[in-house]
């Protein structure tokens, strides 16, 4: 069989607190997740076969992992994909176990991004293409961008629009109370979120995410081996990785109400998990929200609403805890804000912790199959992750 469906597991996952963490280096952040990890899979570090590592601003190699760990001289590869890169980290460990180039592999994603000022390094950015002139906007305004037009295709006015974008955040911010490793635990009212201050037209200061510190660690091998470390152990069903290389914006159609990849990322990662009706067949779904005109658009794009249809649902709560399908049961990064390669593997922990049963208070009724999303990129050069797990039984 073509693709990942089954033939890995995850045994322990761990996720530190997320926030403004002065006192802690990356490496403290690393030890923390990891050893996180270690404990809920019941192994030592001798175990670890092969790691990867997931960083954009906390290191530059994989000696960065092998350092904090005191790991002894494991192949260790560096993975940075943007706001993509902790799942691409975690797709990287599952097909290397699936290779079978290893039977347990750590994949673990740091970023301590508050230690720059802004959030993290923005150089990279300015040199990321300056032939690329069409849409060169900081991801703000260009979100922003999308949320106009979203509102002016559907026919939405200002307020109308505002009060779908303001839903969001009250729900995202009422499961962050309930999430204790979430870096803000406070409840909003819709009228804070349409009146708070605006940082990019439509967009207001409860739209968009923080900035943050945070890791988040997997331990994966084969179900195999999986049956004999515990009985709730989850599969892997679906993972997909797309790169877009800005043609939607190079493009004179392009309608602005859609991201491509993450299109196409669902349509693969759905393909390979054997899912033809996510709205109905996903229990639970933790994704990028960025900012909230992005977790409206994917709704859509995943096929969890149809098109034009999200601001209905929104209204008809479908998406909260007690809906039909909740999304971003722990406050997404909206609460936790995000760390980039942090941020997937920490969607990937909720995920787990939803599918065991272990999600306390914002537990999913009968969670069988989750899913997380990532998407990320500057000036329409998007990257987008999909990945969905189910029950071991």
């Amino acid at each position: 069989m073509r693709g990942i469906r089954d033939k890995v597991a995850i045994v322990g996952m761990g996720c530190t607190q997320f926030g403004e963490l002065w006192d802690k280096s990356h490496k403290d952040l690393i030890v923390d997740a990891c050893y996180e990890a270690y404990e809920d899979a019941g192994i030592e570090p001798k175990d670890i076969q092969m790691a990867w590592y997931g960083s954009r601003e906390s290191g530059f190699t994989g000696t960065q992992l092998s350092s904090a760990l005191k790991l002894e001289y494991i192949p260790i590869s560096r993975v940075e994909n943007f706001c993509a890169g902790g799942t691409d980290t975690f797709r990287n460990a599952c097909y290397g176990v699936a290779s079978g180039a290893c039977d347990i592999a750590l994949a673990c994603g740091v970023e301590k991004c508050k230690d720059h000022y802004g959030g993290f390094n923005m150089d990279i950015l300015d040199q990321f293409d300056r032939s690329m002139v069409e849409w060169e906007l900081p991801p703000a305004s260009q979100f922003a961008e999308l949320a106009t037009r979203y509102f002016h295709h559907y026919g939405l006015s200002f307020d109308e629009g505002k009060r779908i974008l303001g839903q969001i955040a009250v729900k995202n911010h009422h499961n962050g109370t309930i999430s204790p490793k979430a870096q803000f635990h406070r409840e909003i009212t819709l009228e804070q979120a349409l009146n708070a201050p605006m940082i990019a037209y439509p967009l207001g200061l409860f739209d968009a995410c923080g900035v943050s510190d945070g890791s988040a660690a997997a331990i994966i091998t084969t179900p195999e081996i999986a049956k004999g470390m515990r009985q709730d152990y989850i599969l892997v069903k679906g993972l997909a990785l797309t790169n877009g290389a800005g043609q939607a914006v190079l493009q004179s159609d392009y309608d602005f109400i859609h991201i491509p990849e993450t299109v196409t990322a669902g349509q693969a990662a759905y393909q390979e998990a054997g899912i033809e009706n996510p709205r109905q067949e996903i229990d639970v779904a933790i994704v990028h929200d960025c900012f909230t005109i992005t977790e409206l658009l994917i709704y859509e794009d995943l096929g969890f609403s149809p098109r034009g249809k999200g601001p209905a649902d929104v209204e008809a709560g479908t998406f909260t805890l007690e809906g039909e399908l909740p999304v971003n049961t722990d406050g997404g990064l909206k609460c936790f804000g995000h760390p980039l390669s942090a941020s997937g593997l920490r969607m990937i922990y909720e995920v787990y912790k939803q599918l065991q049963g272990k999600a306390g208070p914002r537990q999913v009724a009968d969670a069988a199959v989750g899913l997380t999303h990532n998407v990320g990129g500057i000036n329409g050069f998007f990257n987008c992750t999909v990945a969905v797990f189910g029950r071991a039984d």
